[in-house]
């Protein structure tokens, strides 16, 4: 009898140890965060109980902080870094950038360091409610021209030198002119285009300008929303991003819209700052909005009449320049 009574105390005290050991199981920490007692203990520069909110209260000691800059005259370049011209038949118009924001942020010390082997300093929150992982639309932070987008304790990097910065983008707003033709109107009419860039991001709804688009799932890169001052619509682009080789072992997954820029001087972090570490992310916009200019007439056409306008092949950037102020 001793024995049978043995077997079910056994079990309930390996069932009551499993379940301690395993309150950290189901709990996941983002930017760095440890799971400790199923509680997640974040880094400097970020808190909430995933640690996926940037700390904007500030904190005693120098911090590095990163800006966004939209820049129409910086160098356009192409997907290799290299100069690029526009192509024959083709035409361009640099947008209005109105707000942007990213899903990753690393510092490299050179340019054969892996992608997540450098300084990963921010990652934005991402979830699965739609299935899949997916940039968390509703927690992303955004930041318009010279506005900071992150900014983090100095104190809480490792001293180190690094010559790239590298940020995956998520998310951009921004304004473009089309030359429309329909029986109520001939002219030129300025639109606001919210495009996602992000690997896949889930969308509960997001504004475009004026109006509320509601979505309630994930969206892969290449969703789009179009406002004018008569008409909203969405839809999906093709994606074109260069895949990530290495996205299995990555923390950027494979499909992001990742830009890299090398400084001009290499940015070295000593651990001794007694001021803020101010870096500009200047984003080229240099006719970054491009299409099948079919008619040559260096104008981007759209015929409201019959519902078509000449293809857009590129919704992106044209290259980073990090610039340490």
């Amino acid at each position: 009898m001793r024995f049978y009574l043995i077997i079910p105390c056994l079990f309930l005290m390996a069932l009551l140890h499993s379940c301690k050991e395993d309150k950290c199981e189901d709990v996941s920490c983002l930017n760095g965060g440890t799971c400790v007692d199923g509680t997640c203990d974040c880094p400097s520069g970020f808190t909430g109980a995933d640690c996926g909110t940037v700390d904007t209260v500030p904190t005693s000691g120098p911090r590095i902080i990163f800006k966004f800059r939209f820049d129409s005259t910086q160098t356009r370049l192409n997907n290799l870094g290299q100069p690029a011209t526009m192509p024959a038949g083709h035409a361009g118009q640099s947008p209005i950038f109105r707000k942007m924001s990213a899903h990753y942020i690393e510092l490299a010390p050179n340019a054969y360091t892996q992608l997540g082997d450098g300084k990963v300093l921010y990652k934005a929150k991402e979830v699965i409610d739609g299935g899949n992982p997916a940039i968390d639309f509703d927690s992303s932070v955004f930041a318009g021209n010279e506005e900071t987008f992150f900014s983090m304790p100095i104190s809480s990097m490792d001293p180190g030198t690094y010559e790239w910065l590298r940020v995956s983008l998520a998310y951009q707003n921004y304004d473009i002119t089309m030359q429309v033709t329909s029986p109520w109107f001939n002219g030129p009419m300025t639109g606001r285009l919210a495009s996602f860039v992000g690997f896949n991001t889930y969308i509960r709804s997001y504004n475009i300008k004026d109006s509320t688009v509601t979505v309630n799932g994930s969206r892969p890169q290449g969703y789009w929303g179009f406002e004018t001052p008569y008409t909203v619509s969405s839809g999906q682009a093709p994606a074109t991003t260069v895949p990530n080789p290495i996205a299995s072992t990555s923390p950027i997954p494979n499909g992001s819209c990742v830009v890299t820029g090398q400084f001009a001087s290499p940015l070295v972090i000593t651990g001794n700052e007694t001021e803020d570490i101010v870096i500009i992310v200047s984003l080229s916009t240099n006719k970054s909005f491009e299409w099948n200019d079919t008619n040559g007439n260096g104008l981007w056409d759209v015929n409201a009449a019959t519902m078509s306008m000449e293809q857009v092949v590129d919704m992106g950037l044209r290259g980073l320049v990090p610039i340490i102020e």
